[in-house]
């Protein structure tokens, strides 16, 4: 049984207008996906900015409503509850955010920003909390008299490390991660990722990771989700996607993924070349109505594409 399932999600926010401000219609954040994650797996939602990928991880905190669609996590139907404060879905599911200077308090010392879920959830004593908030500093490489800095103190890299140390403090079973590095050094980056994957091994931890970076992405989920106009586009397991990708937009994604290899530059033009023509001559095959994406369709056990059958 899946950790996590999402059936048809839909988010729409509205359009107002007029001196009374009525709603003239909706921007279509996210038009119906569905998808699931298994414990201990990582799943890649990968698009440009305005795909809807980040509102489809904040739909699964309820951090924005939801229009339509089922949610269930361990089995059950949460969509009703979702969003409510104290309930066991919001003490399993935790976020890494993008943004590692606004995402912590700048007023707080770091043990109350990682005890704050720990005082929401968990009845623990001053001494318990403490060695709690230090051995949490300790699984993302930090020492224990971190704990009584600010966040202004730290570097990019240590403040996201401590973002993580916070979003693991209540022992989650998923944690969005929404670009977690795109903020940071390539050298942090690695490091980084690198701590995520050690604490998803030490924790068995489910990730939905969202990015932009096919590279960052191969890296980590071992299935990937690429979206485009609010829905997906392509869904399958790592290899499917980078050695045989359909739709069009992922075979630009990944045809845009520097190459060190100054032997292959000319190669590498004519293939974004010929990916420019086959959308040309072939773009009814790939989007409805000019940008409508189409239903997924199975290609095989672990591939499917949204493309006109």
């Amino acid at each position: 049984m899946a950790l996590l399932e999402v059936e048809d999600l839909k988010v729409y926010f509205p359009i107002r207008g007029g001196i009374l401000g009525r709603m003239v219609g909706n921007v279509k954040a996210v038009d119906g996906v569905t998808f699931s994650i298994n414990e201990g797996q990582t799943v890649g939602l990968v698009g440009e900015s305005g795909s809807g990928k980040t509102t489809t991880g904040k739909a699964i905190l309820g951090l924005v409503p939801i229009k339509s669609g089922v949610i269930r996590f361990n089995g059950e139907d949460i969509t009703k509850y979702i969003g409510k404060n104290r309930s066991p879905y919001r003490k399993s599911v935790q976020m890494i955010f993008q943004d590692v200077y606004s995402s912590l308090n700048s007023k707080k010392r770091v043990r109350d920003i990682i005890a704050e879920p720990l005082r929401n959830f968990e009845k623990l004593t001053k001494a318990e909390e403490q060695k709690r908030v230090d051995e949490l500093l300790s699984i993302v490489g930090m020492s224990p008299e971190n704990a009584y800095k600010y966040p202004h103190e730290f570097s990019g890299g240590q403040r996201q490390r401590i973002g993580v140390a916070r979003a693991i403090a209540l022992k989650p079973k998923l944690i969005v991660a929404d670009e977690p590095v795109s903020a940071l050094d390539l050298s942090i980056q690695a490091q980084v990722l690198n701590y995520l994957k050690d604490i998803q091994s030490e924790l068995g931890l489910s990730y939905l990771f969202i990015s932009h970076d096919l590279g960052v992405v191969k890296h980590m989920c071992e299935t990937l989700a690429i979206m485009h106009n609010n829905r997906f586009v392509e869904f399958g397991a790592r290899n499917d996607i980078y050695n045989n990708p359909q739709h069009i937009y992922t075979k630009r994604l990944i045809a845009s993924i520097p190459d060190t290899d100054p032997d292959k530059k000319e190669e590498n033009m004519r293939r974004r070349k010929e990916i420019n023509e086959e959308y040309e001559m072939r773009s009814e095959s790939y989007y409805e109505a000019g940008s409508k994406v189409y239903d997924l369709t199975r290609l095989t056990e672990t591939h499917f594409v949204a493309m006109k059958s």
